[in-house]
């Protein structure tokens, strides 16, 4: 398999702010002249590549039993998968790249199809229990994908759907894997999974105003967040109404299932 390197060409100039933090930006997300995301235990991630034809089928399948288990995290996925790809893009990531981020944010919470519902929909906190069975939906999730993991595409949603609640500093799970050892997009989906999370109306609490939520995530930025890509996500996403979503993934997936 050739590794692909990540051209500066591809990062947008109005992304970062300077020529300095975008070097900083590359410089924190590869890793020995590859892309990020080059841990131990994840793929690295090639900057193009192939998707499968059978790819959206295969998961509209998925997220057709999803929707029958739990209909909020169903709705909660695709637009975890459409904001994957606009942090992405924002991020100055290829094509390839913004594809696999909406694949894996689309796929990110399938595993939670696993977990009770009175666990999932608690109206409250969590037992230190609860939390530890909660913690094991980003496994599930990827078990339940890895039969996908035949084609290369996939083998890079994978690594990022599985990480995706690892955290900067080590304190995330399911392998307490700190900064450059987790792969780049689950550190997308991190982002706009808490930025759907907090916004979403629950039964015992409303929606956070955006502006509580931008406070949230830059104040754990670089603990939590990536920094370079809090950062991306605080200036760009007030532009991310204008953008339309992807057509064949409306075409081929979103029609198919919602």
């Amino acid at each position: 398999m050739r590794i692909a390197l990540w051209p500066r060409r591809f990062v947008e100039r109005n992304s970062l702010s300077s020529d300095n933090e975008r070097a900083g930006f590359f410089e924190k997300a590869c890793v020995g002249g590859t892309l990020a995301g080059a841990s131990k235990k994840a793929n690295l991630t090639l900057i193009w590549g192939d998707i499968p034809a059978w790819a959206y089928s295969a998961v509209a399948c998925i997220l057709e039993s999803l929707k029958i288990a739990d209909q909020d995290v169903f709705a909660h996925c695709l637009r975890v998968g459409e904001y994957s790809r606009l942090l992405a893009k924002s991020a100055g990531l290829s094509e390839y790249q913004q594809k696999v981020a909406e694949f894996a944010g689309i796929l990110h919470d399938v595993g939670k199809i696993g977990i009770a519902k009175e666990i999932l929909h608690k109206p409250g906190k969590l037992t230190a229990a609860e939390y530890e069975v909660m913690k094991h939906h980003s496994i599930y999730s990827e078990e339940i994908i890895q039969p996908l993991g035949n084609h290369e595409f996939f083998r890079q949603v994978i690594p990022a759907v599985r990480y995706h609640h690892e955290r900067m500093d080590g304190q995330g799970y399911p392998d307490c894997l700190s900064s450059d050892e987790i792969p780049l997009l689950s550190r997308v989906i991190l982002i706009v999974d808490t930025l759907d999370a907090m916004g979403q109306n629950r039964s015992y609490r409303q929606g956070l105003p955006v502006e509580v939520i931008y406070k949230e995530i830059q104040k754990y930025s670089g603990t939590q967040f990536d920094a370079d890509l809090a950062k991306i996500f605080l200036e760009c996403h007030k532009h991310w109404s204008k953008e339309k979503p992807d057509a064949e993934t409306v075409h081929k997936l979103i029609k198919k299932v919602a």
